[in-house]
């Protein structure tokens, strides 16, 4: 009998469940747990301590039964066991770290280009200011003036004593001359 094709390829199958479910990130949380130990010094030092009493035990025949003479097989298949699963689970640790990194870096391109956005608006806004304040008078400019005002009261002073060939005018002739 022909199985039938599926009606809705828009969506991915799901797999076959061996009924063991699990919570990807606990799991993720407790490999990188697992990989930060193994790269402690403590580890190393616990390790060390394990073998320098299992190389004694077994070399120093203090047992009548040395349960793994030398070459030491079962220390190397013990290794070799640590070593294939430590190997993925700091596999597994290194891309959750990646996929940390690169959301932070997604967050840090964000910030940058919000900080250049503020930065080239501040920046528009500061040269706004600027070509309104050089329309603006100062007060040097203000002084400029003032001492070209009197410099023109001066001169103008200056000529109309030099035209008033006949002298100062009493007050009362100018009242005398409206009449």
């Amino acid at each position: 009998m022909m199985r039938g094709k599926r009606d809705d390829l828009s969506r991915p199958t799901t797999g076959r469940s061996l009924g063991v479910h699990y919570d990807p990130e606990a799991f993720g949380a407790a490999t990188e747990g697992i990989a930060r130990f193994l790269g402690t010094g403590r580890y190393l030092a616990m390790q060390t301590i394990v073998v320098i009493i299992w190389l004694t035990l077994n070399i120093g025949g203090w047992f009548v039964w040395n349960w793994d003479t030398y070459p030491f097989i079962l220390l190397n298949l013990a290794f070799s066991t640590q070593a294939a699963y430590a190997a993925p689970l700091i596999l597994l640790a290194q891309n959750r770290q990646d996929d940390r990194d690169r959301a932070q870096q997604e967050r840090d391109r964000d910030v940058q280009a919000r900080t250049q956005a503020d930065t080239e608006y501040l920046a528009r806004e500061l040269t706004s200011v600027r070509l309104t304040l050089a329309d603006v008078v100062t007060a040097d400019d203000l002084r400029d003036a003032v001492d070209r005002v009197a410099d023109a009261l001066d001169h103008l002073t200056e000529r109309l004593d030099r035209l008033d060939l006949d002298g100062p005018v009493p007050p009362h002739a100018d009242a005398d001359r409206d009449r």
